[in-house]
């Protein structure tokens, strides 16, 4: 007999007031887990950090045994530009919050691969594996994390193939893992609503499930294959509830953190991780 999974469930909190608080208003809703962004997300401030607020986060996560911290990188961000003045950016963001967030405690940095911006999938695989590899050593206690995309425009990191690539090239590939989306997967073309087996198991084929850190868990406005990443809230979009149930209850995912990135805000947030709290299967 399987032992009981606890449902890791959370979804993207603002830390503007404190980090101890934005765990404290994750609980509020209901979560165990949480994302937040690191740094303006449409632009580059970062405010420095509080002493006082990490020794009180670090001792609220251990009082309600709160799961994993993960952090997500600002939009400004583009590890594939072939632009001087945003690859530095990119760099500098990358190397600051790394440091910040083991400082903060959290367990992974969430970060899109990047927008080739015209000049193919190729050049955009070389240059953000070596970004990734000028920036990480292996060493960190925080794990980057490639967001696997839903391939709008000239973005990069809509397949398993060009993720496992990039992380191939960086010549340390074990020091990285990958966050799936639910809406990015169904737009990039992977059936998660008829075929989530089958969607694993290649992911399990060529990038190991082992690198799956976090999943996003959004519905979608769009349809399979339509490569545009537009969330809708759960139930509401093309995915439905049967194909979140189903997800967080698989065998070779539930136990994993499943974040919500839907419309609507905290009373959304809320009502959702009820709903899902409720088709928990143990």
């Amino acid at each position: 007999m399987k032992g009981e999974c606890i449902l890791l469930i959370g979804a993207h909190i603002s830390i503007s007031k404190g980090y101890e608080k934005a765990v404290k208003d994750a609980l509020s809703i209901g979560a165990n887990t949480m994302q937040f962004f690191t740094r303006n997300p449409r632009g580059g401030a970062v405010k420095a950090l509080d002493e006082s607020d990490i020794k009180k986060l670090k001792e609220l996560r251990k009082r309600e045994n709160f799961g994993p911290l993960v952090a997500h990188a600002p939009y400004t961000m583009n590890m594939a530009t072939n632009k001087k003045e945003t690859a530095d950016f990119t760099r500098m963001v990358i190397r600051e919050d790394l440091e910040k967030l083991e400082k903060v405690g959290a367990e992974y940095l969430v970060i899109h691969p990047g927008s080739h911006l015209g000049d193919g999938l190729e050049a955009g695989i070389e240059r953000i594996s070596a970004v990734l590899k000028e920036v990480v050593t292996g060493r960190e206690k925080v794990m980057v994390l490639l967001e696997a995309m839903a391939g709008m425009g000239s973005e990069v990191g809509y397949t398993f193939e060009q993720l496992y690539d990039i992380m191939d090239k960086t010549g340390i590939p074990e020091a990285f893992g990958v966050c799936v989306d639910t809406c990015h997967l169904y737009g990039a073309g992977y059936d998660v609503k008829e075929h989530l087996d089958e969607v694993l198991e290649e992911f399990d084929k060529i990038l190991g499930l082992e690198r799956l850190k976090v999943i996003h868990l959004n519905d979608s406005k769009f349809g399979l294959a339509s490569r545009k990443d537009r969330h809708a809230n759960l139930g509401e979009g093309v995915l439905g509830l049967e194909t979140m149930k189903k997800v967080i209850n698989h065998e070779a995912i539930k136990d994993k953190p499943f974040l919500l990135e839907t419309p609507g805000g905290m009373e959304n947030y809320k009502k959702e991780i009820e709903i899902l709290k409720n088709m928990r299967e143990n």
